[in-house]
């Protein structure tokens, strides 16, 4: 049996990285890790048995910057979330 490569399916190369980070919800703030990012996503690693919204705001301090994000999959302690805006932090 042959052994290919798996296919990429992204449309844009995400850089890895590792930046702190905080997701935030409906007044609740939970401590997250940011594993690669390109400007319309990132993967983020938070714990496997925290619930996370589909939509929340994703401060990024290493960043200077808050992103608007939507949950777009699930795997364990990983999630994929597509950033639709940003905005200076205050």
């Amino acid at each position: 049996m042959a052994d290919y490569p798996e296919t990429e399916r992204r449309l844009h190369a995400r850089e890895f990285v590792l930046k702190e980070a905080t997701i935030i919800a409906a007044g609740v703030r939970i401590g997250c890790s940011v594993r690669n990012q390109h400007e319309q996503g990132a993967e983020l690693r938070v714990g496997a048995d925290v619930e996370i919204p589909d939509r929340f705001l994703l401060e990024v301090p290493a960043d200077d910057m808050v992103y608007r994000a939507l949950v777009r999959w699930r795997r364990n302690d990983r999630v994929g979330v597509a950033l639709y805006s940003n905005a200076p932090k205050d």
